[in-house]
């Protein structure tokens, strides 16, 4: 079983560009890596993802992560690993698409909801886990399924997360998160993320210090 461990960063902030297109790419994923945020993902029901993945792997420096999520086939993995991407999200666990990113190279943050799925994800190879919708089984929930879980996984908090409620999954050691509609929405200009990029940057080094 391939693991690949989850990177070191100052910040362990997933931007979510749900909605993104190839022609804002540049702007958007641009202003947010000046803002300081080192990972970035592109689900694929945005439109032309891979172009847009392609163009933000292309641009983005050394140790900031680039990828997709939405990832449910083995085909996207393939796809992804063409575009350059390095970060695979899913919204479920799909153990041969987890192997096979991994055998890529590729970071891997499948979506959980309970500890069938998450054990699951963990046998598969798993960097981390979302667990999602994180607004649902809140800070306690997770911390209750943690508790089974192999003590290296990353867990990341994603759906309801935002600069608003860090310092409640603070208090039972969540350090990670998928951050959505809080950062960007479809059509969002890059003043407008840049700006909110810097609120929730200043918001997670309030709680954090910035050390993730």
């Amino acid at each position: 079983m391939t693991r690949i461990p989850f990177p070191p960063m100052q910040r362990a902030l997933v931007a979510i560009l749900r909605g993104l297109k190839p022609e804002e790419t540049e702007a958007v994923v641009g202003a947010l890596i000046d803002a300081g945020l080192t990972a970035i993902e592109i689900p694929l029901n945005s439109p032309d993802p891979f172009t847009s993945i392609e163009i933000a792997a292309k641009m983005a420096p050394e140790g900031v992560l680039i990828g997709a999520g939405t990832v449910l086939t083995t085909e996207d993995v393939e796809r992804l690993d063409s575009a350059g991407g390095r970060l695979m999200v899913s919204p479920n666990v799909e153990p041969a698409v987890i192997r096979l990113a991994a055998e890529r190279g590729m970071v891997t943050l499948p979506g959980v909801f309970t500890p069938t799925e998450a054990l699951a994800a963990a046998r598969a190879g798993a960097t981390g886990l979302k667990f999602f919708p994180a607004s649902v089984l809140g800070p306690e929930g997770i911390n209750a399924i943690r508790a089974v879980l192999p003590k290296e996984l990353t867990i990341a908090a994603v759906g309801g997360v935002s600069e608003t409620n860090f310092a409640d999954y603070a208090r039972i050691g969540i350090r990670a998160f998928g951050l959505g509609s809080s950062l960007y929405k479809a059509g969002m200009d890059a003043a407008e993320v840049a700006k909110r990029a810097r609120v929730t940057i200043e918001a997670y080094d309030r709680v954090y210090g910035g050390n993730a």
